[in-house]
């Protein structure tokens, strides 16, 4: 809550500043063209932030969740697509207004003639290209590591859209304090993602020289594979945290796969355990011994870094189980975990969590049988965990089940804070 409080603090804090430096440049005759300006600033503004959104700086991430940033950034993008159509479409019919062209010539007029335009058309023709593929009815068709390298000529858009700035913002040129604000947003922004999504990923694989150890299959479609590697007790990484694993094979190697931590990091190996869902999941179980891992990470925020009860309530749906199965290791107080499945034969890593439930005094219910009757419905939690709304609640599992475990937990009256979940659909 700190973080995210912290975060929207920022925002609303460079908001203000943007807002000061508009107005201390002055005003030009033509509403249209003031409302472009403005358009235009709060567009390069949210494109910074942006940046800032998904470049994985641990601090962040451990806070509020990749997640949430994803879907945070994912709405500013669109919000920039909008502010930036509205500062191109102003600007244009503001200069029109005053010249005897009519917009498409005076955009043609403007391109030609002045310095950086023809850079922003460039930029905006690349937002709506990606603004397009990132729509939900063009995602769903598009393999993820297509839209993922289409998505990477937004750094090529920002690269323009900051020369254009540079070339003709009346804001950005109307005092040198101004001048200093835009490129210290625009440095921050940029070094963020240098160093969260370069710099940090590379030096951690430097440091610690990850490799497979052991692949071993768990059921005929669920695999474990751990990992070793040097100076893993250096390596900040908590239960329940995911990391995007590469595996250096020659056909594999350019695949990165978001795989949850199945087992709480011990400072000498990593484990992760994957269900056969698509090819490169599959692949793990033929891994060879030995094989260099290149691994981002570790992300996400569902840790016990945010528990506000002493006594907690896992919940796990399918192979979901993994990342719970780390927490209840990690864990503290008495814990109650609740491990839903259509039948016995479905529940991965069940030994385990029986053996260390007995381990650590903690009660642990095997919930099988058809989507419905729904077995987690607010009464079926009530009577598993009867002081349920005086614990913190983790959950995980298929997205259809953790909408409706929320909202049981809600029915229940559960404090939101209290609930603690992130939506594996990348990280599962």
């Amino acid at each position: 809550m700190v973080a995210r409080t912290g975060l929207y603090a920022v925002l609303a804090a460079n908001v203000a500043v943007v807002l000061y430096f508009f107005f201390a440049a002055g005003f030009a005759s033509n509403t249209l063209i003031v409302l472009g300006r403005l358009t235009g600033l709060f567009g390069a503004l949210l494109m910074a932030f942006q940046l800032l959104l998904v470049a994985r700086l641990p601090w962040l991430d451990r806070r509020i969740g990749m997640d949430r940033l994803t879907s945070w950034h994912r709405w500013t993008g669109f919000s920039v697509l909008w502010a930036l159509l509205a500062h191109a479409v102003f600007i244009t019919f503001g200069y029109a207004e005053s010249s005897s062209l009519d917009p498409v010539n005076q955009l043609i007029d403007l391109a030609e003639t002045v310095e950086g335009v023809l850079r922003a058309v460039v930029a905006l023709g690349i937002i709506i290209v990606i603004g397009v593929v990132s729509a939900r009815f063009a995602r769903r068709r598009l393999a993820y590591e297509t839209w993922h390298f289409i998505h990477l000529y937004t750094y090529v858009a920002v690269v323009l859209a900051f020369t254009h700035q540079v070339a003709v913002g009346t804001s950005f040129t109307s005092s040198s304090a101004a001048t200093a604000y835009w490129y210290a947003v625009w440095g921050v922004a940029l070094a963020s993602v240098f160093v969260g999504r370069l710099v940090l990923p590379l030096w951690r694989n430097w440091r610690h020289q990850f490799r497979v150890s052991a692949v071993v299959p768990e059921s005929d479609n669920v695999v474990s594979v751990y990992i070793t590697g040097r100076d893993l007790d250096k390596l900040p990484a908590r239960a329940g945290q995911f990391f995007l694993w590469r595996f250096l094979t020659k056909d594999r190697w350019w695949q990165a796969n978001p795989f949850s931590l199945s087992a709480a990091p011990d400072g000498n190996q990593l484990r992760l355990t994957a269900k056969a869902a698509g090819d490169g999941s599959a692949a793990l179980r033929h891994m060879k011994v030995g094989t260099r891992v290149f691994a981002e990470g570790p992300y996400g925020a569902f840790t016990a870094l945010h528990r506000t009860r002493p006594e907690a309530v896992l919940i796990a749906g399918g192979v979901g189980v993994t990342p719970i199965r780390a927490l209840l290791e990690e864990l503290h107080g008495h814990a109650v975990v609740i491990y839903r499945v259509a039948s016995d034969r479905d529940a991965v890593l069940y030994g385990e969590l029986v053996e260390l439930a007995h381990a650590k005094g903690a009660e642990l219910h095997l919930v099988t049988g058809p989507v419905t009757p729904d077995k987690l419905a607010p009464a079926e939690l009530r009577r598993l965990v009867p002081d349920i709304t005086d614990r913190d609640v983790f959950l995980c599992g298929p997205p259809p089940m953790m909408n409706a475990v929320i909202g049981s937990l809600r029915e229940l009256g559960v404090p939101k804070q209290q609930v603690h979940f992130e939506r594996f659909s990348l990280a599962g």
